[in-house]
């Protein structure tokens, strides 16, 4: 009697073996395998752990400061008062910041940074005086956001000094002394370079009478702190029209005059 054919064989052959198993079935490691790549991963996890807040690798021993001009690096790494010793990703350098700006009004901005695996870098950025307001003999100093942070004894070289001579008139009643020095500041921050240089006295009188006074006995109606961009160009040109006046008006910038020399 004649055997299977070979149709049949592969027939037969096809049954026993079942329907194939899908392609993501066929690559699926064995349960040892995934339990020897869990523990690898746990172990992997845990000495990431160790070594940030456990070992002695990656703990602050330095901390420097960068990026000052009148406060000293010093003063600045005292006042962020970083414990040596503590690790490094546990530092807190939100709460760094906030000290600083809280002990030092000089500081506008500071930039808190994790040198790893040992450093702490504190990039600071210093207010600038753009006024000075005279009292009691020394001298506030007063940056172009109208913040009075720092009293000094000398009076800082090329800044003008800010005198405000509204008194109790309806425009301070208005305004406010606040309002009032935050104009003169928006009108020494719009003085060119040259003008800034040569302005002794930055008075106001109201809100939109604003008068420079600078070296060689020179004065200017500057007006309001409005259009600052337009009167600096305008006073430039006018100085350079008329040398020897003595007096300038670009509180109307369109329509500007001088007189006097």
């Amino acid at each position: 009697m004649a055997g299977p054919t070979t149709a049949e064989r592969g027939e037969r052959q096809h049954l026993d073996s079942g329907p194939p198993r899908p392609p993501f079935l066929r690559r699926l490691p064995k349960p040892r395998t995934l339990i020897v790549v869990m523990v690898c991963l746990a172990l992997l996890a845990a000495s990431g752990v160790w070594v940030l807040y456990g070992s002695q690798w990656t703990r602050v021993e330095r901390v420097s400061a960068s990026g000052t001009r009148v406060l000293t690096a010093e003063q600045v790494v005292e006042a962020a008062d970083v414990r040596i010793g503590s690790p490094l990703i546990s530092v807190d350098t939100d709460a760094i910041e906030a000290t600083l700006l809280r002990k030092l009004p000089r500081i506008d901005s500071v930039d808190v940074v994790r040198s790893w695996p040992h450093g702490i870098g504190l990039k600071v950025t210093e207010r600038r005086p753009v006024l000075i307001v005279e009292k009691g003999g020394k001298f506030v100093e007063v940056d172009a956001k109208g913040v009075r942070y720092a009293t000094v004894s000398r009076a800082p070289q090329d800044v003008p000094v800010l005198e405000l001579t509204v008194s109790h008139s309806a425009g301070l009643r208005r305004f406010g002394a606040d309002r009032l020095v935050r104009e003169a500041v928006l009108v020494a921050s719009s003085l060119p370079a040259a003008v800034a240089r040569a302005t002794r006295v930055v008075k106001v009188r109201s809100y939109d009478s604003v008068t420079l006074e600078l070296s060689g006995d020179r004065t200017v109606d500057w007006g309001s702190g409005e259009k600052g961009r337009a009167k600096a160009h305008t006073l430039i040109a006018l100085m350079k029209a008329a040398p020897e006046a003595g007096h300038f008006d670009v509180s109307v910038p369109t329509a500007p005059a001088s007189s006097g020399s």
